[in-house]
């Protein structure tokens, strides 16, 4: 399997910082795709998503904590995941 070729990204709920989460990742990585189910938003982007705790803060317009506020919003994902209090990674695995 080729990593570059693999979507990778959060699950997200629709609630205020689920929202604000999208917006950021948005804001933050190129041809970013979007898949509304509804109950659910999927976030999907080519081999990398990052989200910065800045960012998140930006779009909502007051500050989170990471991990925890991202755990509220995000049910699932598809990738790797690196998490800290400033940055979060979805990755394709290489292996």
């Amino acid at each position: 399997m080729n990593p570059s070729r693999v979507s990778v990204g959060p699950v997200l709920l629709p609630s205020e910082v689920g929202l604000a989460v999208l917006a950021a990742i948005q804001a933050a990585n190129l041809d970013v795709q979007i898949q509304d189910r509804g109950a659910y938003l999927r976030v999907l982007s080519r081999s990398r998503c990052v989200v910065t705790r800045q960012g998140i803060e930006a779009a909502l317009g007051r500050p989170v904590r990471l991990p925890s506020d991202l755990e509220l919003c995000m049910p699932s994902f598809k990738g790797r995941l690196r998490v800290d209090a400033e940055l979060a990674v979805w990755e394709a695995s290489s292996a």
